[in-house]
């Protein structure tokens, strides 16, 4: 019995097939890379970074104070931008720090952020909030969200809320520039 010689063409297929499919499921469930494109997080990310978000620690528990996550942003984002065409949703994703949780008072004066009315001690913003929230309760599955750069940062401060189900992942590690690579 001759031995029946592997056809080259259906190899090269099969493996670009397979390659294919790995790519999209680990982008689609475990982890995908995202650019940092404004100032927003200054100084804990910088404009050019890239980041590893990863998809999986959501499935085990809830988002915590002080997480930086990937979300898609509500459509009244658009506030931020006005310039943009007010009939196209915003398609862009959106990192920021989480603040308030599910339950809590979230609030902002005096230059600091309150949640249930005592101070947050932040050690990773860019200066001091400039601007005033009156106290607001975070809805259940909703999350109050602030970029560092709490100036320069459209957020929920100008918008509102993120959904549970809007959020893509959390922040793992910076990849790119390779003198900053790390973890937060």
């Amino acid at each position: 019995m001759a031995d029946k010689k592997p056809n080259i063409w259906v190899e090269s297929a099969m493996l670009v097939g397979v390659s294919v499919g790995l790519a999209l499921t680990i982008r689609t469930f475990i982890a995908e890379a995202r650019y940092i494109p404004s100032k927003s997080m200054l100084p804990t990310l910088e404009v050019g970074d890239r980041l590893a978000i990863e998809k999986i620690t959501y499935l085990f528990r809830q988002p915590k104070r002080g997480d930086i996550i990937v979300f898609t942003p509500p459509d009244n984002a658009i506030r931020c931008n006005p310039a943009q065409p007010q009939t196209l949703p915003i398609k862009d994703a959106y990192i920021k720090r989480t603040i308030g949780l599910p339950g809590e008072t979230v609030e902002v004066k005096d230059s600091r952020v309150y949640i249930n009315e005592r101070p947050l001690e932040e050690d990773y913003i860019n200066g001091l909030p400039l601007y005033r929230v009156p106290p607001v309760v975070v809805p259940e599955d909703r999350y109050f969200v602030l970029g560092d750069n709490r100036n320069e940062s459209c957020d929920s401060h100008v918008w509102g809320f993120v959904v549970k189900d809007n959020i893509i992942g959390r922040a793992g590690f910076r990849f790119f520039p390779l003198n900053r690579i790390g973890s937060f």
